[in-house]
């Protein structure tokens, strides 16, 4: 009789939902904002929601929770896993193209499956929403890497910047997960192949902000960040002018290998 009463209970809302209503949040779970789905590039962060309904077949209402928890989390993957490959990791290539071979497709799934649960709504049909995150470095880990094509960073000298912020304001750059800084000739002196593999562990290649107060502000390129102007757009790279170049040249550039840059395009 009491799983009769629990089961009609649940099964009322449950169907006013699948009729187009929505049911209410119960607090305090669901007092949170809801995170806005994609890539967070300030934060340097991928974000979905996943939704479950509760499991009409369990024998008590904590089972029927239980059901909609785990409903949710794979409905998370889906949507996570969508979101990832719609990433643009550089000019006409997304995480999507690159996931092309078994061996990548199974190590970018690996990478979203590790996905980490940030928030939880609790709905009054036992329904659940979860939102999820996973960080770009994790996807970047997840990708192949140039062969051969280290990037050597200047370690020598006082460290005298703790970062950098390279303001790329009016040349229409979008953010993408592997930019590159180049020199006027076209070499390559940051991008993905610069991080130690230390900083490959816990940092993606750049942060891109809107705001260049924001970004000078960031925590990741700290207390006193090298400025440098980008003087030209080359499909999703950013070709440095001169005189940051020579500063870059000159200056103990260690922070390039623990992916202390911050890109604004604002």
């Amino acid at each position: 009789m009491k799983c009769s009463l629990w089961m009609l209970a649940l099964v009322v809302p449950f169907a006013a939902v699948a009729q187009g209503k929505d049911a209410k949040p119960t607090a305090p779970a669901a007092a949170a904002a809801k995170p806005e789905a994609g890539v967070n590039w300030e934060g340097q962060i991928l974000r979905a929601t996943g939704a479950g309904a509760p499991d009409m077949k369990a024998s008590n209402p904590a089972q029927a929770r239980l059901g909609a928890e785990r409903a949710a989390k794979m409905d998370a993957f889906r949507n996570l896993l969508e979101q990832a490959r719609g990433v643009q990791i550089s000019a006409g290539r997304t995480v999507g193209d690159a996931m092309g071979s078994e061996e990548i497709r199974g190590r970018v799934e690996g990478v979203i499956r590790g996905f980490k649960v940030v928030n939880k709504r609790y709905y009054s049909d036992s329904g659940v929403e979860l939102d999820v995150e996973v960080p770009l470095s994790a996807l970047m880990s997840a990708l192949p890497s140039a062969p051969d094509a280290a990037i050597a960073v200047n370690t020598q000298g006082a460290k005298k910047y703790t970062g950098l912020v390279v303001d790329a304001r009016g040349l229409g750059a979008k953010p993408v997960l592997a930019p590159r800084l180049l020199d006027s000739a076209g070499k390559a002196i940051y991008g993905a192949e610069a991080l130690s593999a230390e900083a490959r562990k816990s940092a993606a290649v750049a942060a891109w902000y809107k705001s260049l107060e924001d970004a000078q502000k960031s925590a990741l390129v700290g207390e006193k960040p090298l400025v440098v102007k980008a003087a030209q757009l080359q499909g999703t790279d950013l070709v440095l002018a001169e005189d940051a170049l020579k500063k870059l040249a000159e200056a103990n550039a260690s922070f390039l290998a623990e992916g202390r840059v911050a890109i604004v395009t604002q």
